[in-house]
């Protein structure tokens, strides 16, 4: 059926009331799966409006978990699902489906599977394009310990463009492994699939059979339905000369119809029977199933809560400051080029896309590939631009180091989705980029206090010679006033923001970096109209290089330095703080607040930074307990 509204009340799903676990499911006949389907349809619409969440990718696997449920002995036979932003199906037939509508909220469900939520979370994902590696691990671990089980990873047309994935592959057939691979082809990451690949996808869809396996498991070649495929490439796809997946040495089986329960479920069944690398290549909708989502499907990937009280924060969002930039720096200067690892959207490119589509590059969903692309680029003379999560940059990593850093080259790097990100949780904070980037040569590390402070420091960072970042966080600024004038800062400068109490010539002083400035100003003055000591605020903008004349200039009247951050602090901004004093031997009590040496779970960005002490409640707490200790050891 197709939906057009989101129910605010639970829907009567009285089928889908009997399974509880998969097993339950199993008992069932064939011909009740497509009952079962379009009950957990009306469920997902119903709980993904309560929680908020992922939404299009979950309501076009509906038929796939079913049917994978069904034909598999879950938990003993393995499922992994890559990303995992398309796990609400699975988690609901496994024993989760009335928890369903706390996922993504703090002591709910995760956002994505998680081992220790459920045995049926073979795997912990959040990242694309790991299924394969992971499930070949498990299914050559399975060998070796002699238990023979199912091994089946359902990837993503978007997570298949990843070297990773092509790695495993390869990997796979060396080991002539028992593995399931489930290509779940929507055209669609986030964005529409770019790339080669999903030109040779749209090309196995247009020659016009389908190969399928017969009950016995045997491979036969027949006619495929004329099913649209959606790709705004396939028309230069037509003459692939070949079978990828067939080349590379899987056995190759499809294209069929994603949504046909009953035909998914023959095709597993006679699938089980066959052995050795196996690719299944079904074609599905995003959104599947409510009409809204299906036809726009890059607005419907996540929705919000249906009943959420409205936005207050009027302030633009640090995604559109750097959007905003990108098209005033490239009006400027024609060497600008910017590159997006599938994140258009969300990193705030759209506009400029638009308006300069030959200097726009959507690399896919291959953010090593995205970074030594950039290098390559500078080579040449040009000033490419990288918009990349924080999250996702640990991934491209080594070419950072390797590519970039090493040679020096002139590489401008947008850093989102920096610190704490709520409800998407651990698999996508951004809390160590400080760390793995300060120790690297060459690198300028930026950490804007506001939004305009975001836009100056992008400049910046783009007229320096040489890699440099500019690192800012999710959502909305903090409402000030963005200045149109392009203006360039003084690299490794930090500012005095406040001194609070200033007759008292003894002070405490608060570094404070990026998001966290804003907090530890609130903080301190909460803290300075309690007690008589001064306190200044400083704004230190670099986290590489600090501003060491100006930590010089202040040291010897200060009592105690507190140093405040959206990061850890094991090897964060503070610790690089506490290595300028140990080297020039200024020994003053210290106080690195950030985020500990755990992994927080998914709640409301202020719920974390609350759990964190890194609100200015918590701030304000930790700066007093440590006062008294100084207090308490004073001459």
């Amino acid at each position: 059926m197709l939906y057009t509204e989101i129910p605010s009340h639970r829907p009567n799903t009285p089928l889908l009331d009997t399974i509880d676990h998969p097993q339950q499911l199993r008992l069932l006949k064939r011909s009740q799966l497509e009952q079962v389907a379009d009950e957990l349809r009306q469920f997902i619409l119903y709980a993904a409006g309560q929680s908020g969440g992922h939404f299009g990718a979950n309501l076009g696997v509906i038929e796939l978990t079913v049917a994978l449920h069904y034909c598999f002995n879950t938990p003993h036979d393995r499922l992994i699902w890559d990303v995992g932003h398309q796990a609400y199906p699975h988690k609901a037939l496994t024993g989760r489906r009335e928890q369903l509508v706390t996922i993504r909220s703090k002591d709910g469900l995760a956002a994505f599977p998680a081992r220790d939520e459920s045995e049926f979370d073979t795997f912990g994902v959040g990242h694309s394009s790991t299924a394969i590696s992971a499930g070949l691990g498990m299914s050559l671990a399975r060998r070796y310990q002699k238990v023979p089980c199912d091994v089946v990873a359902i990837v993503g047309d978007g997570a298949m463009t990843a070297g990773m994935a092509f790695e495993a592959m390869n990997d796979a057939v060396a080991h002539n492994a028992d593995l399931i691979v489930v290509l779940n082809d929507n055209d669609m990451s986030i964005s529409c699939s770019t790339g080669g690949f999903a030109k040779h996808l749209a090309a196995l869809w247009e020659r016009g059979e389908s190969v399928s396996i017969s009950e016995n498991g045997d491979a036969f070649v027949q006619p495929h339905p004329e099913w649209t495929y959606n790709s705004r490439l396939h028309s230069s796809a037509t003459d692939a000369a070949d079978n990828l997946f067939k080349a590379v040495g899987f056995d190759y089986f499809g294209p069929f119809d994603g949504h046909d329960v009953n035909q998914l479920a023959q095709v597993f069944e006679a699938l089980k029977k066959r052995s050795g690398p196996r690719l299944i290549h079904i074609y599905t909708k995003k959104g599947k199933g409510f009409a809204a989502a299906e036809a726009d499907q890059i607005k419907f990937h996540a929705i919000s809560k249906i009943n959420a009280p409205a936005a207050v924060n009027t302030a633009p969002k640090y995604s559109d400051v750097f959007g905003n930039w990108l098209c005033d720096e490239a009006a400027q200067d024609d060497r600008l080029l910017a590159i997006t690892p599938a994140m258009c959207e969300g990193s705030g490119m759209v506009k400029f896309a638009q308006q300069y589509p030959e200097r726009f590059f959507d690399v896919a969903i291959a953010e090593q590939h995205a970074v030594t692309l950039a290098a390559g680029m500078a080579c040449e003379g040009l000033k490419p631009v990288v918009a990349i999560y924080s999250t996702f940059l640990q991934r491209g990593y080594d070419q950072l180091v390797h590519d970039v850093a090493l040679q020096n080259l002139d590489v401008t790097f947008g850093i989102d989705r920096a610190g704490l990100v709520g409800e998407d949780g651990p698999t996508h904070a951004g809390a160590y980029d400080y760390a793995y980037m300060r120790t690297v040569p060459n690198m300028v590390i930026m950490a804007p206090k506001d939004e305009n402070e975001c836009r100056q420091m992008l400049h910046t960072a783009y007229l320096y010679n040489g890699p440099a970042a500019v690192r800012y966080p999710r959502g909305n600024g903090l409402g000030v006033e963005i200045q149109s004038q392009l203006t360039a800062m003084e690299i490794g400068k930090a500012e005095i923001i406040a001194v609070l109490n200033e007759q008292h010539d003894d002070f405490i002083s608060i570094l404070a970096f990026g998001s966290r400035v804003q907090p530890a100003l609130e903080a301190a003055q909460a803290f300075a109209a309690q007690h008589d000591i001064a306190v200044r605020v400083v704004n230190m903008r670099y986290v590489k290089p600090l501003d060491e004349q100006l930590i010089d200039a202040i040291a010897d009247s200060t009592l105690l330095f507190v140093t405040v951050e959206e990061h850890a602090v094991m090897g964060g901004a503070g610790s690089a703080v506490n290595e300028y004093l140990a080297k020039a031997s200024i020994v003053k009590p210290m106080l690195n607040l950030g985020l500990d040496d755990s992994f927080l779970h998914q709640a409301t960005h202020g719920q974390m930074l609350h759990q964190a002490g890194l609100d200015a409640q918590g701030i304000e707490k930790s700066i007093e307990q440590a006062w008294q200790k100084v207090m308490q050891v004073a001459p």
